[in-house]
């Protein structure tokens, strides 16, 4: 009985139904894993970054020692670095170019940033569309479940509790399934959403001191 029963009907709208929630199933644990452990080896990576670069004795100096650190930070302070240079280098040729230092590096400082962050937010969409529809895509195939099993009662004309509970037990089981797939997806959606929040917060703090170090950096 159970899914094998469902599956043994042959019935295309039930087998399409499971199989769609089986894949958004795969789908929410897969970005799960990924977001997750792409966010654990960012912060760990951030925190060594903090430590080798705050630690050098100039700026030139951190900027070198934190080259091989693969941390959101050090691409932002790589980035900002480079930019710092081209404005000290600049002829004022070019319409971004001519504004003060400190919106200059405002500008980009911020560009950087949200590159460095953009590729955290992948999934979130994919999650938030899981949570909201599976429990409606498990419903529907209920719905179909019950449907059929009330034909089939109807053609063997016989209304008993047994005739009726097995197989309306039976397609219950497809709002169980898509309860299982959205309930993780939810939840992971809210998590990540959470992280994400706090790795914004620790690079705007970062940002916030690299600009101050970049502004006060002598012109060569």
């Amino acid at each position: 009985m159970g899914l094998q029963h469902l599956f043994a009907q042959q019935d295309i709208v039930l087998t399409l139904t499971f199989a769609l929630l089986v894949l958004m199933s795969i789908l929410t644990w897969a970005i799960i894993i990924i977001r997750s452990v792409k966010l654990f080896m960012a912060k760990k990576a951030n925190r060594q970054f903090l430590k080798t670069f705050w630690h050098a004795t100039d700026l030139y100096g951190a900027m070198a020692a934190v080259q091989g650190i693969e941390s959101p930070m050090t691409k932002v302070a790589v980035q900002s670095y480079k930019y710092q240079q081209q404005y000290n280098d600049s002829q004022y040729s070019h319409l971004h170019d001519a504004v003060p230092k400190n919106d200059y590096l405002v500008r980009h400082i911020r560009y950087a940033m949200d590159k460095v962050l953009r590729p955290f937010s992948g999934g979130l969409t994919a999650l938030a569309s899981v949570g909201a529809t599976a429990p409606f895509i498990g419903l529907f195939g209920t719905v179909w479940g019950i449907y059929h099993a009330l034909i089939n009662i109807n053609t063997q004309g016989q209304v008993t509790m047994s005739a009726v509970a097995g197989p309306i037990g039976e397609a219950l089981i497809a709002t169980a399934m898509g309860l299982f797939t959205a309930i993780p997806a939810v939840l992971a959606y809210n998590a990540l959403v959470r992280l994400n929040k706090n790795l914004s917060h620790d690079m705007d703090n970062f940002a916030h001191d690299l600009y101050v170090q970049l502004l006060n950096v002598k012109d060569e």
